[in-house]
């Protein structure tokens, strides 16, 4: 019962850490960054990485080991789908992650990063995109959790 409990609340941590990293990401993200502003980015990007790991570890877990059990996820269209937006987002968040370890060499050398007007419209783009894809997931999870769509294909 413990296992259970602390596998969900850090499910949910992350969740929440997820939101401040990005929401910090992009308050953060501007033309003419100083070297903190790099760092605090760059920082920002390590803890959203670390929560989503643990968001898909902790998933797994409750998946296969704890809740309602994987027979009844695997039947589940909205899981499917909460799955698929996860996935989604995972995958755009890969272009910043990798913009922003670009930066490492110039923040180690004390110089602020240097990021073209363009590039950081399409970072803030993309910032945008995750965090929506996030705010859908507890939805997604709400309705799964009460059955919501598990007879949409039947």
């Amino acid at each position: 019962m413990w296992a259970n409990a602390i596998a969900a609340y850090l499910h949910y941590l992350s969740l929440g850490l997820i939101f401040a990293s990005l929401s910090t990401e992009l308050f953060t993200l501007k033309q003419d960054l100083t070297n903190k502003e790099g760092w605090r980015i760059l920082i920002a990007d390590s803890v959203y990485g670390l929560a989503g790991i643990t968001i898909l570890v902790t998933g797994i877990l409750r998946f296969l080991y704890f809740e309602k059990g994987a027979d009844y996820y695997n039947h589940q269209p909205v899981f499917w789908m909460k799955m698929s937006v996860f996935i989604v987002v995972g995958l755009l968040s890969l272009y910043p992650t990798f913009s922003f370890l670009m930066w490492i060499k110039e923040l180690r050398a004390e110089k602020p990063p240097a990021v073209s007007p363009e590039k950081i419209k399409t970072l803030k783009t993309i910032i945008h995109v995750e965090l929506f894809g996030f705010s859908l997931i507890p939805l997604l999870a709400s309705m799964m959790s009460r059955g919501i769509g598990a007879n949409w294909f039947n």
